[in-house]
């Protein structure tokens, strides 16, 4: 019991504070290799951070159904900016059938049209093609995976072929993205704002200070990216609780994504060819710089580490609060 006293203890010090018992269990099971109950989770956090249990006592807003018909048949596509007024810029994907995220990512800008495509070409080359139809929002930032999904579907006979292949709309009629932003507040970001703004409290960071703004950048964009790939991993490979909607059955994303035919469906991703993904890569991509700092500025921090002996931690609970 002290072992699962101590991982929780650890979890709470980070974004583990702001989730419920459900992820907290599927942390200890998944990320610290630990047998325990779901009720013995609950108990520990009720005895261990009663104030985040209440806090956590929230109401759902109701939504209208949600249907499509496989996976790969609908890719929604958004930028998340709550922890952009600190430097911190999130994009993410979402299958739209099986609710897996596709991506889910972080620089220094989720405007910039080339580094959003990377993060589309990145994933397409990984599984081979992309998916009939892809939603996002008007901005200027999608401009590129617009043209490229019609260029990979512009031969396709079926009634999304070419141009109709990319489909805008309001980013708050986003529906599968902008819901599932809501449990990366709840499960991540929410910590992550409050731990900002404390530095900033604190007078350890100014944000009107773009030096001040490299450094955040410096420690915090890998550590929060590693925190991000954790999310999701969790997310596609939990279970998802019945819903009154039929279209949204009770089971993993992993499960539903990578075997449709357990939703009586099948597949509708489009094969896409190498030479073509390398194609769009060599006019519509550009690198995020590293750490979303300058090469200068990371020149400069990685030598005044290396002369004080520091190194980068790989895990939040290492150094604490």
């Amino acid at each position: 019991m002290s072992i699962i006293v101590w991982a929780v203890e650890g979890e709470l010090r980070g974004s583990g504070s702001i989730i419920g018992y459900r992820s907290m269990h599927q942390r200890l099971t998944t990320d610290h290799q630990l047998i325990v109950t779901r009720n013995i989770v609950r108990q520990v956090i009720k005895i261990l951070d009663p104030e985040g249990v209440e806090a956590r006592s929230r109401h759902r807003l109701r939504r209208r159904n949600y249907s499509t018909r496989g996976p790969n048949y609908l890719w929604h596509i958004d930028g998340y900016d709550k922890i952009k007024p600190f430097g911190f810029c999130v994009h993410g994907a979402i299958d739209g059938c099986s609710r897996k995220i596709l991506w889910l990512e972080v620089s220094s800008s989720n405007n910039d049209p080339g580094i959003i495509t990377k993060y589309y070409l990145d994933y397409v080359r990984q599984i081979g093609g992309t998916s009939r139809v892809v939603r996002a929002d008007r901005g200027t930032e999608n401009g590129n995976i617009a043209v490229t999904q019609q260029f990979f579907r512009q031969l396709a006979r079926d009634d999304f072929g070419a141009e109709k292949s990319f489909m805008y709309g309001r980013s708050t009629a986003n529906q599968r993205i902008e819901t599932w932003w809501g449990i990366l507040r709840k499960q991540c970001s929410d910590w992550w704002i409050k731990y900002f703004k404390d530095l900033r409290d604190a007078g350890l960071f100014c944000d009107d200070d773009i030096v001040h703004r490299e450094c955040l950048k410096f420690c915090f964009m890998d550590l929060l990216q590693m925190e991000l790939h954790k999310v999701a991993r969790l997310w596609n490979t939990h279970r998802i609780r019945p819903s009154a909607n039929p279209e949204s059955p009770s089971c993993r994303p992993d499960y539903l994504y990578f075997i449709p035919r357990a939703n009586h469906t099948r597949d509708y991703l489009t094969q896409v060819g190498v030479d073509e993904v390398d194609i769009a890569e060599e006019y519509c991509v550009q690198e995020p710089s590293l750490r979303g700092c300058s090469p200068y500025f990371n020149e400069l921090a990685e030598m005044i580490m290396e002369d004080e002996g520091r190194r980068f931690v790989n895990s939040f609970t290492r150094f604490g609060r």
